[in-house]
């Protein structure tokens, strides 16, 4: 499954268009790597996403076309949620 289409399913990202500009803007590692919004995804990817000024780490545990809103979080396991400091 394509990276963008993976983080609005599972609700890591609320817009598939927003995951794109994201991704695009190099704020998303898979595996260490920086990752396209084209990347394709596999179970057991470690997946990094910067938001501003939070780091979050998941592990993909899932894939699926769609979900409801209250299974979403049983798409991936968080491994880590940091706050980074501003850049002086």
């Amino acid at each position: 499954m394509r990276l963008d289409k993976y983080l609005k399913v599972s609700r890591i990202i609320k817009r598939r268009t927003v995951a794109k500009e994201v991704a695009d803007k190099g704020r998303i590692k898979v595996n260490g790597v920086l990752a396209k919004s084209s990347t394709d995804l596999k179970s057991g990817d470690e997946v990094e996403v910067r938001f501003g000024n939070k780091l979050l780490t998941v592990r993909v545990l899932e894939m699926k076309d769609s979900t409801k809103k209250e299974d979403a979080a049983k798409m991936y396991e968080i491994i880590s949620e940091t706050r980074i400091e501003a850049d002086a």
